[in-house]
């Protein structure tokens, strides 16, 4: 699995979570704007608060039609949860491909992560109330990246541009979770003095976080314990 491609899914037909069936273009577009709609709406008023009717107002769609493509509010909810998981997944993809070695690809997707959360700032609240609202798929959120991600990194390993005393899954984890608090504290906390979010992360943010992670990754001799 190249690096361009491991935290990406297949291209897999959508169809509507209510009637089962296979989307038309049409309809795909009308379910994205339901979808953009939902992520402003949960994003600002949180689920418990967030209603169907919001988001068809804010869609500028019929309430009528939101049936067609999901039958309640938890449904849209989680077919939210999927698409921005599927969405950042992509931007990191995009940024890694064409790397020269994983400690470039890892540089490199997590600048694509900070890029989409820093336009996303949904992403944040809208998975912490997955915690709540559906467990399984906060679960699935993090696994579908961690898979990709431990893939990746056996795939360095092989080739000795990561330190192959680390765990591929134990780091896969590690370092999703860094990037997510990282990107917290300095992006979704931080404010300048008009009280407006960044549009990326500090630089010297960023530095610090690559400088830690290349020293966690890059290869190392082995000790003679682990030549034994």
């Amino acid at each position: 699995m190249s690096m361009s491609d491991e935290l990406v899914d297949g291209q897999e037909e959508l169809v509507s979570s209510a009637t089962g069936r296979p989307l038309t273009k049409r309809g795909e577009a009308t379910r994205r704007r339901l979808l953009e709609a939902a992520e402003l709406v949960f994003a600002q008023q949180g689920y418990h608060e967030a209603s169907i009717v919001k988001i068809t107002e804010r869609a500028g769609i019929g309430l009528g039609t939101f049936y067609l493509y999901f039958d309640s509010k938890q449904t849209i909810f989680e077919a939210l949860v999927l698409d921005l998981n599927r969405r950042v997944r992509h931007s990191m993809s995009e940024a890694m491909a064409g790397a020269p070695d994983r400690l470039q690809a890892e540089r490199a997707g997590f600048a694509g992560f900070f890029r989409f959360t820093a336009e996303h700032p949904a992403l944040y609240r809208v998975v912490r109330e997955a915690e709540f609202v559906s467990p399984d798929v906060l679960r699935m959120h993090y696994t579908r990246i961690v898979e990709g991600y431990e893939a990746g990194l056996r795939a360095a390993q092989a080739t000795g541009d990561v330190d192959r005393a680390l765990d591929p899954e134990t780091t896969a984890w590690a370092l999703m979770g860094m990037g997510e608090l990282i990107g917290m504290r300095f992006l979704l906390w931080e404010r300048d003095a008009d009280g407006r979010p960044p549009a990326e992360l500090d630089p010297r943010v960023f530095a610090g976080m690559t400088r830690f992670i290349d020293n966690a990754l890059a290869p190392r001799a082995a000790t003679p314990e682990e030549d034994r």
